[in-house]
């Protein structure tokens, strides 16, 4: 059974007002604005997949008298069987690298028609390395970093950590020549 999904790329159907299709997909989405503005972004936006063909009918009549046009495309792509040439009967060409002369690439020859296209290819002489062997760059050891902690000390034992003392209050102000009106 084939399978569809419906894309939109921002277009209209011929005659359809711009902001009376966006006002519709509003309503129709219930998106707010900015959702909206993505939908007419003019990028492909797939708005459902996975449809049978009622479904994707459906979908795309409602679209159309909201104003929009819509794709409808099967999902279902053919799969195309590709058949593999046979390996060579006869003694393949020798593979192995040839440290060409120009420091440290290669030259490699190729093994058939299709890696022929990459022959002229000029890339860098990574090598292999042995099995075992570590791959990551040795790293400096990273040096303690020098810190001045010579205005610090340390409390004695069984000293009280608590709060710090409040400083005393002031005085209250004085209000002896204030006086009150009747």
């Amino acid at each position: 059974m084939s399978r569809y999904e419906i894309a939109f790329s921002g277009q209209l159907v011929p005659g359809a007002q711009p902001e009376l299709v966006k006002a519709n997909l509003a309503k129709l989405f219930q998106a707010d604005a900015q959702r909206i503005a993505q939908l007419f972004s003019g990028r492909r936006i797939v708005i459902k997949n996975n449809l049978d063909a009622v479904g994707a009918e459906k979908y795309r009549s409602t679209l159309e008298r909201a104003g929009a046009r819509v794709e409808v495309v099967a999902m279902d792509l053919p799969v195309e069987e590709v058949e593999l040439a046979p390996p060579p009967a006869a003694e393949p060409a020798p593979v192995a690298p040839l440290a060409s002369a120009t420091g440290g690439r290669l030259r490699v020859a190729p093994r058939d028609e299709y890696m022929a296209a990459f022959s002229e290819v000029d890339a860098p002489d990574f090598g292999i390395a042995p099995v075992g062997a570590d791959l990551q760059d040795a790293k400096p050891e990273a040096a303690a970093p020098q810190v001045d902690l010579s205005q610090f000390s340390l409390a004695p034992v069984g000293s009280d950590m608590g709060q710090a003392k409040a400083a005393p209050a002031a005085p209250p102000p004085d209000t002896s020549h204030l006086k009150l009106q009747e």
